[in-house]
């Protein structure tokens, strides 16, 4: 029988077919008729294809759906069709079909009870696109033998997906049972490169294997050129539309009880891919260009030179557009100048109404300072000048003349305090200019009635710079107390006043040379504390030095705000 063994190397057995393919292949790839892009979609909404022109899909597509295949009434279908998209993949792609390791129950009626399968998809690491060359993997599976199983038999086979295409090859297969205790496990098959078969026709086919499927020749036993002792069950599929199988003798199934464990190992190497029209999704592409190619691959997964492809772009959502961000841009620039000009007009409006106010406010305080000097001013003079003219009649009695001569005084203290009512609500004396001079009028007049030398040094002063009627008024009181107390009390034969102007500082000191005092041990009654009182209202400070027989010196500091 040995004598008899048909050694078929895998190079005599693929050589002319592979041979085919190439050849059909540059054909194919000559006429430009073997491959086509049939179809593309977006969301499920399909894109027309037009040749020569450029497709712009719409910006952030999804589910972006490829259909490819051989091309209609081409001469002859590429075995297998790998496909990758430029711009995003980085290696060739292919949609993989399967093969499968059947592991078939049977009861004891030769009955299916359950089927058990170990597929394979792809490629595995190391494969050459020759069996000669590539590598055999190692795999083991372990299983239950199901509940009413009596036996097993074992199907390799091609019968995957519909137009699964490509080659699988086996050996060195051991089936075997394990034991509950130490015994080593049963040996139940073993297939290998010294494993006896017999002739079948033409072909040598391994003891207790039939072959079976639609195509009963594409189940072959190759032989290794390389390595003689290698023999493999392969299946060679080349036919979209049927399959083929290696199959154990049914009736000679290897036996298994329920809760059997069983192990069975391989050594693998494939290639397997689909054939015939397919379709392949990118769930989401960002901006940019790309290109979709599909390229030829012979049945043992060598590429050939048959080629196409659709390039296309996925532009930039509008809003991560340069235009887009530019208008953005725009915009805000425009809205921020609005919101500007807005905001500057609502507070010139706001300037507007506190000018138009205060000049209200200025023409009402104007108004009665002049009614109060034409009409009660005048007034009360009328009634200083009868009491005055009343003194002179000697027909009065002395008493009477006595009190009308304390009406005339009372009528010229009246005079001025309207006077100085006067000076305060007048809006024409809001300047610093105005308040250093009443200073001086103020302090002279004090003294001249006291008979009181004194000493002015007054600061130039800005006429522009504006002071508030209720500064201006608090402070002449202030300064008037101070020059009251000192002309009352420190028994001084001379009164010194400085106004001194620094910054947005005014300071005014009034100085005696009188008898002085210990501040601590001032009486309430001399005004001190209400001075003080006057000054923290408008935010300044008055200070207080003095010492017995030396003096005093009343200091009136306040920081003014700069004119608006």
């Amino acid at each position: 029988m040995k004598s008899r063994l048909l050694s078929v190397s895998v190079g005599c057995l693929l050589g002319g077919l592979c041979w085919c393919v190439v050849a059909e292949g540059q054909r194919g790839a000559r006429t430009d008729q073997l491959l086509e892009i049939r179809s593309l979609s977006v969301n499920g909404q399909p894109v027309p294809l037009q040749a020569n022109q450029k497709l712009r899909l719409a910006p952030t597509p999804r589910n972006i759906t490829f259909g490819f295949g051989p091309a209609t009434n081409t001469e002859r279908a590429p075995l297998r069709i790998r496909y990758k998209l430029d711009g995003y993949d980085e290696n060739w792609r292919e949609v993989a079909g399967d093969m499968s390791m059947l592991v078939r129950f049977i009861d004891s009626n030769l009955e299916p009870v359950k089927e058990i399968g170990f597929k394979v998809q792809g490629q595995t690491k190391g494969w050459t696109a020759t069996l000669e060359t590539s590598t055999f993997v190692h795999r083991r599976e372990t299983m239950v033998s199901p509940p009413g199983a009596k036996g097993f038999w074992l199907t390799f086979s091609s019968a995957g997906p519909p137009n699964t295409v490509g080659i699988y090859a086996i050996t060195n297969l051991v089936v075997s049972r394990l034991s509950d205790s130490n015994q080593p496990p049963a040996i139940l098959l073993r297939w290998g490169p010294d494993s006896k078969g017999e002739l079948v026709g033409s072909e040598w086919v391994p003891a207790d294997w039939i072959r079976s499927g639609l195509r009963v020749g594409m189940a072959k036993i190759a032989q290794i050129a390389t390595n003689p002792k290698l023999k493999a069950l392969t299946l060679l599929d080349n036919d979209p539309n049927a399959h083929a199988e290696w199959t154990t003798r049914k009736e000679s199934a290897m036996a298994a009880s329920p809760g059997d464990r069983l192990v069975i190992e391989w050594d693998e190497t494939y290639s397997i891919g689909l054939a015939g029209f397919t379709q392949v999704n990118y769930p989401e592409l960002p901006a940019g260009f790309y290109r979709f190619r599909i390229n030829e691959l012979a049945l043992m997964g060598s590429p050939g030179e048959a080629e196409t492809s659709l390039a296309f772009e996925v532009p930039l959502s509008f809003w991560r557009t340069t235009p887009f961000w530019g208008l953005v841009l725009l915009l805000c620039l425009s809205g921020t100048a609005g919101a500007y000009r807005y905001i500057a007009w609502q507070q010139m409006r706001r300037k507007l109404a506190v000018l138009e106010s205060q000049r209200a406010l200025e023409h009402e305080r104007l108004r009665i300072a002049q009614d109060i000097h034409d009409d009660l001013g005048a007034r009360v003079t009328q009634i200083s000048l009868v009491s005055g003219l009343a003194q002179s009649d000697h027909t009065l009695s002395a008493r009477a003349r006595g009190e009308f001569n304390s009406i005339s005084g009372m009528a010229r203290e009246l005079v001025s305090a309207l006077y100085e009512t006067v000076w305060a609500v007048n809006p024409e004396n809001d300047n610093l200019d105005a308040l250093g001079n009443y200073v001086c009028q103020m302090v002279d007049n004090l003294c001249d009635k006291a008979q009181l030398r004194r000493r002015l040094r007054v600061a130039e002063l800005p006429r522009d710079f504006q002071v508030s009627s209720h500064i201006r008024h608090n402070l002449i009181l202030a300064v008037k107390e101070a020059v009251h107390n000192a002309i009352k009390h420190a028994k001084a034969s001379e009164l010194s006043v400085y106004v001194d102007w620094e910054g947005t500082t005014l300071t005014i000191r009034v100085q005696d040379g009188g008898c002085g005092f210990e501040p601590a041990e001032a009486a309430s009654g001399n005004g001190l504390a209400n001075m003080r009182r006057r000054l923290e209202y408008l935010g300044g400070t008055c200070s207080i030095q003095s010492e017995r027989g030396r003096g005093t010196t009343v200091s009136f500091r306040v920081n003014l705000k700069p004119p608006a």
